[in-house]
């Protein structure tokens, strides 16, 4: 054998079995990224969807997307069944025949197109407002009402399965609480995520715990919550009496919904500052969690979504809760009186959109404000609205 040959071989061994290596490993990190991928799809696919946005109303125009976030104060999983004794305790929240299907949180998140900062708006749950088709009473009762009439007729038509009128009573009280909201705030809905109360547990829970800042400690039988001031991290049950207090706090629910806000807040922070976003691990696992509770619009492309929630971090959401004007009775419930064309001008100002395409009419004084049938007691006045949560270190909101 020509010696020549013989040490060129001997050289270029080592390259050849580089290059073998190097293919292989690209041929690995191919395959591993095209499996992240397709388990990322298969999971974001297990999370239940609903076709309640499936009505051809407009949709938000350059770009924007305006989120509803509902919060259901059901003590069900989606199936309409009772939650395990187990998870119930840690919901301190009573049995599973308490609560309906209010929803207690109602939140418009506004992304603007241009990659500006967000902007949510919180409705305080029991603002009296026109529920369509069914007349004025609590925001928060749109949802339930229009399940029940919903299961009430396909009862009457002869349907016996539980889960044909779950489903379907569900996305008519889906569809009832968006257009009563696309109406009352006179902007289009694009997206909606519907999470059920145990979720905020499981949220809490898989992120480790979430960190809130309070302004001075706090103790509620009925929630169970019992913190100290300051900062601190919450775990499961913890984050959910958090968000769930509204006893004992100055202004009662209108600091519960700031309570939601901080909640909000430091959640998505924790999920940027811990690589949640980049992180295939965590990504996966945060997708395993929300299959649980979450229900989202079909054709949302929630991992498009997820990609721009990092900028939705580290203080970039602007926080407020729509005002009220006072307090009324109606049916011997409180209500809080509003003016929806003081609303809709508002969220139009601060959305940039001048007059909001959803007023097509000037406001009387007393529109949505005084309740129109039932017993009711005279208005009080609204308490002076509590400010927006403070941003601690740019990230955790400071909260009564």
């Amino acid at each position: 054998m020509n010696p020549r040959r013989s040490n060129q071989h001997r050289k270029q061994a080592p390259r050849r079995l580089g290059r073998k290596l190097l293919l292989c490993t690209l041929t690995l990190v191919l395959c591993a990224g095209a499996g992240g991928w397709y388990l990322y799809r298969d999971l974001a696919r297990q999370i239940g969807s609903s076709y309640a946005l499936d009505d051809g109303s407009p949709r938000s125009a350059g770009g924007d997307t305006n989120i509803l976030l509902m919060g259901l104060d059901s003590r069900k999983d989606q199936n309409g069944e009772d939650l395990p004794a187990d998870v119930l305790d840690k919901l301190h929240a009573g049995s599973s025949d308490i609560g309906g299907y209010n929803t207690n949180t109602l939140i418009l998140l506004h992304v603007p197109g241009d990659g500006s900062r967000a902007t949510a708006f919180s409705i305080p749950r029991d603002d009296f407002v026109d529920i369509p088709g069914h007349g004025k009473d609590k925001i928060k009762k749109a949802y339930g009402l229009a399940k029940a009439r919903k299961e009430g007729r396909l009862y009457q038509q002869g349907v016996r399965d539980k889960h044909q009128l779950e489903h379907d009573g569900r996305e008519a009280g889906r569809r009832a609480e968006i257009e009563t909201v696309r109406s009352f705030l006179g902007v289009p809905i694009d997206h909606f995520a519907e999470v059920n109360l145990v979720g905020f547990l499981h949220i809490a829970d898989s992120l480790g715990g979430v960190e809130v800042c309070l302004k001075k400690p706090a103790k509620d039988r009925y929630s169970g919550a019992d913190f100290k001031a300051g900062r601190q991290t919450l775990n499961g049950p913890q984050s959910l009496a958090f968000v769930r207090q509204r006893h004992g706090l100055p202004a009662g629910d209108l600091d519960r919904t700031r309570r939601q806000q901080a909640f909000l807040a430091s959640a998505t922070h924790k999920l940027n500052s811990a690589g949640t976003f980049t992180d295939p691990g965590r990504l996966l696992k945060l997708l395993d969690t929300a299959k649980k509770d979450l229900v989202i619009d079909e054709g949302w492309d929630l991992l498009s979504f997820i990609k721009q929630a990092r900028n939705l971090s580290g203080g970039n959401v602007e926080f407020s809760t729509l005002p009220i004007e006072g307090f009324g009775r109606h049916n011997g419930e409180d209500i809080n009186r509003v003016d929806p064309g003081k609303i809709r001008r508002l969220v139009a100002e601060r959305l940039g959109k001048g007059r909001s395409s959803g007023e097509k009419h000037s406001p009387s004084a007393n529109d949505g404000n005084t309740p129109t049938s039932g017993p009711s007691s005279p208005a009080t006045t609204a308490p002076t609205a509590p400010p927006a949560p403070t941003l601690d270190d740019g990230a955790i909101p400071c909260v009564d």
